[in-house]
C-alpha cells in the first residue's frame, strides 16, 4: 500500500514538473491569441529563452540572471512578431514559423561560437540552477509554483479587469475597440509582450531548473503542445491548464515506462513511449478542433479605417 501511494505521489510530482513549461507557455499564448494575434512561434520563444537562460547562468554564475536573460530574449522575439503582424500587418502564421526557424538556427550558432560544444552550454551546477525549495524530494522550485499561480492570475486578468475586457474585445471586434478611442495596436502589443514574459519563464525553467543546461532543440515541440492545449481548452485558462496536466501526466508515465517489461508484451519500445505526448496532441486536435471557436479576429490583421 505504501509502495503504491509512493508511486502515485512520485508520478503526480513528476506530472507537475513536466507540465510546468507547458502551463507557462499556454498562459502566455492565451494573451496573444485572445488579442487576435496567432502565435505559432511559442516554440521559438521558449527555445531562445532556454538558451539564453543557460548561457547567461553559465557565464555569470547566477540563475536569476539567466531568468532575466530568458525573459529579455523571449520579449525581443515577441516584439519582432508584433512588429511584423501588428505594425506591418503581415501573415501571423508565417511570422511565427520564421521565429521558430530563427530560434532553432541561432541557438546552435551562438552555442557553438560561445562554448564550442556543438550548440550546447556547459553543465550548470550550484547557483547556476534554480534548485528545489520547500519539498526538495519532489524537486519543485519557484517556477513550478509560479506556473500554478499563473493560471488564476491569467483568469483574473482576462475575465475580471478592464484590460482583460478590452483584450477580449480586440480579439473579437477590433473595429468597435478602435471606435471607442482605444488603440488596437497598443493593446495587441501588450498582449504579445505578456506572451513573451511567460514563454521566457517557460524556457528558463527548461534549461536551468528541469535540466542542467541547454541542448540543441531541447523544447522538442513543447511550444506546439502548449498551443494544442490552448485550442483544446477553448482559449480559456483553466481548461488549458487541465490539458497541460494531461500532457504532463502522459509524459511522466512514459518516462516511468522506459525499460519496464510488461507481462505478455515485453519491454515497451522507447520510440513509442516518446511519441505518446505527440499522439495525444494529434488525437485531441482531431477530435476537438472542429468544435472550438477561436476569437473572431484571430489571424486577421487590423487596418485602421481612414
Amino acid at each position: 500500500m505504501e509502495e503504491a501511494l509512493s508511486l502515485v505521489t512520485a508520478t503526480l510530482a513528476a506530472t507537475l514538473r513536466v507540465a510546468t513549461p507547458l502551463v507557462l507557455c499556454a498562459m502566455g499564448g492565451l494573451f496573444s491569441e485572445k488579442s487576435g494575434i496567432l502565435d505559432v512561434g511559442l516554440e521559438g520563444k521558449m527555445l531562445m529563452a532556454a538558451f539564453f537562460a543557460a548561457a547567461t547562468a553559465s557565464l555569470t554564475g547566477s540563475a536569476w540572471m539567466g531568468v532575466g536573460a530568458a525573459i529579455l530574449a523571449a520579449e525581443v522575439l515577441a516584439l519582432l512578431h508584433g512588429f511584423a503582424c501588428i505594425t506591418h500587418r503581415g501573415n501571423q502564421v508565417v511570422s511565427g514559423i520564421a521565429i521558430n526557424i530563427l530560434a532553432m538556427g541561432l541557438t546552435v550558432v551562438l552555442g557553438a561560437a560561445w562554448f564550442g560544444r556543438g550548440g550546447q552550454t556547459p553543465p550548470l551546477t550550484g547557483t547556476e540552477r534554480l534548485n528545489p525549495i520547500f519539498f526538495p524530494v519532489a524537486g519543485d522550485n519557484i517556477l513550478v509554483y509560479g506556473a500554478l499561480l499563473a493560471v488564476p492570475f491569467t483568469w483574473w486578468l482576462i475575465a475580471r479587469t478592464r484590460f482583460g475586457l478590452r483584450l477580449r474585445a480586440v480579439g473579437e471586434v477590433p473595429l468597435a475597440v478602435d471606435a471607442a478611442g482605444i488603440s488596437v495596436s497598443w493593446l495587441r502589443y501588450r498582449a504579445v509582450l505578456l506572451c513573451g514574459l511567460f514563454a521566457g519563464l517557460a524556457g528558463a525553467y527548461l534549461s536551468i531548473a528541469q535540466n542542467a543546461g541547454f541542448s540543441r532543440d531541447m523544447t522538442a515541440g513543447q511550444g506546439f503542445i502548449a498551443l494544442a492545449a490552448i485550442i483544446f481548452g477553448r482559449w480559456r485558462p483553466v481548461p488549458a491548464f487541465g490539458a497541460c496536466l494531461a500532457f504532463g501526466l502522459l509524459d511522466a508515465i512514459a518516462i516511468r515506462l522506459q525499460g519496464v517489461r510488461l507481462p505478455g508484451v515485453g519491454e515497451v519500445p522507447v520510440q513509442l513511449i516518446q511519441a505518446m505526448p505527440y499522439l495525444l496532441t494529434l488525437f485531441l486536435l482531431a477530435g476537438f478542433i472542429g468544435r472550438t471557436v477561436a476569437p473572431k479576429a484571430a489571424g486577421v490583421p487590423y487596418e485602421k479605417e481612414p
